[in-house]
């Protein structure tokens, strides 16, 4: 693509001052940039938004050029004047949200071998607090489940790290990793101070609460432990910010000198570190959205070198763990599309010697697999219900825990520890806050460690939830979760607020959230669409929503908001869409494509210049992203299709609805500049009067703020222009 220069670019907004009640909206100066691509002249009135050194404003912001932040100053004084008069709303909801949080809340306790460990809050504080306890003096998880400074046995809670303390100076503060050493001794983290995802790993001593003199910059967040309890390892970042290589850093050595373990010689592929339950093994797992491969290193040996499991192979998919002398690999290997669980031995563990153990079952799609002495636990979902299978590695016997709500969220806690009977896992469903079971898997019972606390009150009962189907253009039958007040009139009258996001197999949990409740109890119907492009419903569920199905995805959104209307849930106009990433291009596809179906839309870092992000080989994700959405750089057919669909490329001139879009100056992921680029097209071609909002961070990526109250102020804004556009932003409530 060619680059612009930017040689006294200014807008229209920078020239007329500062934006009040009442001023027209910025208006960013066209400034075409163009290109050729498979003999189609393309032209980008807004290229120049995209800055020329974007990698050196994801280390420093500051150094964003004057002309693109006065540009996105000047949207978000015309965002904040145009959502003044929801001021007082937006702090109700607010303190409404904030009310619904146990502010000092903890986590239930995780053994590790002598110690007992856990996060927790402080009333007040933003950031999460570290801590362990000894596990001697009778204690146990049950009793270990306290927001107290001491526990109930009077064994004493030691600070490891304090979140609050950390972020002190920094406009933004995100983890990235925290594991301590094997020997309980140094304590190893992670942290982001602008949102850019490029993370220092530290090291704590925990005899003395200092830090160490190692310190390693450029990182992708991620860490594991060698056995040795001196040794670790980590990914390094290349330039345009992607994770391909693994080096190894013992404690005290110049980091300079750190060995290079691993290089992922294919920008399309990405390196993630992770062990094995056993703790034997330390995995290097190079993964792109439909192949992977492992490597592992003996987590004994801090002097190991990568041993490959198999090659990889196009659209072969595996992950590893282990055993006693096998491996346990979940794969969709000989047309296992909903996956199948083999075993290898260790000594020999190629493909070729994979045994089947847990055979494919089509429909039912295994999600993941954790190995423990005696047991073998997998999850799974069927119908788009997720449930736990715990199989005895003693006679092979198996059984399930699943639960009875029409919708509901499932997940496994594995913890730190192999030879232990004792499962963790949660559960919560859209009016069920979230639960703690620690479950016996060899005596088959459960004990719920703890239930989520709402201290400003909550009462299932005066909520319902369902699952409904809507039949989308093709026949296919597309979940819906709902939740609405039990008060809340079902004849058409009801606003209805839908979210989407049907992409990289990613499904949304029917789980349960206090920040909705600000919606419902306003009269909001609230639904989640569990369309193509997630696994909802299996992996094919996941293949029909991507590349050139991906319009699928699209059309089980609007059948789904059509459906909601027909069954007098909501009517058409009523409907406030919401979806970020890659589900904010679902925002901008059904923009274009039903626009007089919403009354608004909602985009959080909309991924919504997908034709020129997929073309820009500099960009972080390109290359990996291509099995998702296709190689539009070599593939003249992939180019249409995306061309086709990509919301940017296909705004027109229409009446389009009320759309508040969100930004993040330091994303990596989707780039500042996609959204600002969108509503800069709208704003000059949309033939209605509805509000175009944008929104940018400047000081967050991808996640938005990192404070947990800071990040409730960005969901109040949300809720506040859904109730603006839908004419209840006077009503307090149910």
């Amino acid at each position: 693509m060619k680059k612009n220069n930017r040689t006294d670019v200014a807008t229209d907004s920078a020239r007329s001052g500062s934006v009040g009640l009442g001023a027209s909206p910025p208006l960013a100066k066209r400034l075409p940039v163009t290109s050729q691509r498979h003999g189609v002249k393309l032209t980008d009135d807004y290229g120049w938004l995209r800055a020329d050194n974007w990698q050196d404003v994801m280390r420093d912001p500051s150094l964003l050029p004057a002309d693109i932040r006065t540009h996105l100053e000047a949207e978000n004084a015309y965002m904040n004047a145009t959502m003044a008069d929801t001021r007082e709303l937006q702090q109700t909801l607010f303190d409404e949200m904030k009310g619904r949080i146990k502010e000092d809340d903890s986590s239930v306790p995780s053994r590790d071998g002598p110690w007992f460990y856990f996060s927790s809050f402080v009333t007040g504080g933003q950031y999460p607090l570290f801590s362990r306890r000894r596990s001697t003096g009778g204690i146990d998880a049950a009793s270990a489940s306290t927001s107290t400074s001491t526990s109930t046995s009077g064994s004493e809670d030691v600070v490891l790290l304090d979140g609050n303390l950390e972020a002190e100076g920094h406009s933004y503060w995100g983890l990235g990793a925290i594991s301590h050493s094997p020997d309980h001794k140094i304590l190893a983290y992670a942290t982001d101070t602008n949102g850019s995802e490029r993370y220092t790993i530290r090291f704590r001593d925990l005899e003395t609460g200092l830090d160490l003199p190692d310190e390693i910059t450029e990182t992708g967040g991620g860490l594991v432990w060698a056995q040795d309890s001196a040794t670790i390892y980590y990914i390094r970042l290349d330039d345009n910010h992607r994770p391909l290589f693994v080096y190894r850093h013992r404690l005290g050595a110049p980091v300079a000198d750190d060995p290079l373990i691993y290089e992922e010689a294919d920008s399309g592929f990405y390196v993630h570190l992770s062990e094995t339950q056993s703790r034997r093994f330390i995995l290097i797992d190079v993964s792109d959205h439909e192949s992977s491969e492992v490597h592992l290193l003996d987590a004994h040996d801090p002097a190991a070198e990568p041993q490959m499991i198999a090659p990889r192979r196009d659209k072969r998919e595996y992950s590893v763990d282990n055993n006693g002398d096998n491996f346990y690999i979940l794969t969709n290997s000989e047309g296992a599309e909903d996956f199948r669980i083999c075993t290898a031995p260790i000594v020999s563990p190629g493909e070729e010697n994979w045994r089947e153990l847990i055979p494919h079952r089509p429909g039912t799609l295994i999600l993941s697999l954790t190995m423990f002495q005696g047991h073998m636990v997998r999850l799974e979902r069927e119908n788009s219900l997720p449930r736990i299978v715990i199989r005895s590695l003693n006679d092979q016997s198996e059984h399930s825990i699943a639960f009875d709500e029409e919708a509901y969220g499932l997940g496994v806690s594995p913890g730190y520890e192999f030879d232990t009977t004792m499962l963790r896992f949660s559960y919560s469903s859209m009016t069920t806050p979230g639960q703690v079971f620690d479950y016996d898997m060899a005596a088959r019972t459960r004990q719920l460690m703890k239930t989520q606390e709402v201290p400003s009150g909550h009462e299932p009962a005066d909520y319902v939830t369902r699952r409904i189907y809507a039949s989308s253009h093709d026949g296919a039958s597309v979940p819906i979760t709902l939740l609405y007040h039990r008060s809340t009139p079902l004849d058409g009258s009801a606003p209805l607020l839908l979210y989407g996001y049907g992409s990289y197999g990613i499904s949304i949990p029917a789980s349960f959230s206090t920040t909705r409740l600000s919606l419902v109890d306003r009269g909001f119907v609230y639904a989640i669409a569990h369309i193509r492009g997630g696994m909802d419903k299996g992996y094919g569920w996941y293949t029909a929503g991507k590349r050139e199905n991906k319009t699928n995805t699209f059309l089980d959104f609007i059948a789904c908001g059509e459906h909601l209307a027909a069954l007098n849930f909501t009517a058409r106009g009523q409907i406030v869409a919401n979806g970020g990433s890659a589900g904010g291009m679902l925002m901008g596809a059904v923009a274009n494509m039903q626009p007089d179906l919403f009354r608004g839309i909602i985009a959080n870092v909309p991924f919504v210049d997908v034709l020129n992000t997929m073309l820009d080989l500099e960009l972080p994700l390109t290359p990996m992203e291509f099995p998702e959405w296709g190689n539009p750089v070599a593939s003249e057919a992939d180019f249409q299709v995306i061309r086709a669909y990509s919301p940017y490329d296909n705004v027109t001139a229409r009446d389009y609805p009320h759309i508040l879009a969100l930004g993040g100056l330091t994303d990596p992921r989707v780039t500042y500049w996609e959204p600002a680029k969108w509503v800069a097209k709208l704003r000059e071609v949309s033939t209605s009067d509805d509000l175009l909002l944008l929104k940018t961070n400047m000081d967050a990526g991808h996640g938005g703020a990192s404070g947990r109250f800071e990040a409730l102020k960005e969901v109040a804004l949300e809720f506040a222009f859904a109730l603006k556009i839908s004419g209840l932003s006077k009503i307090s409530g149910l």
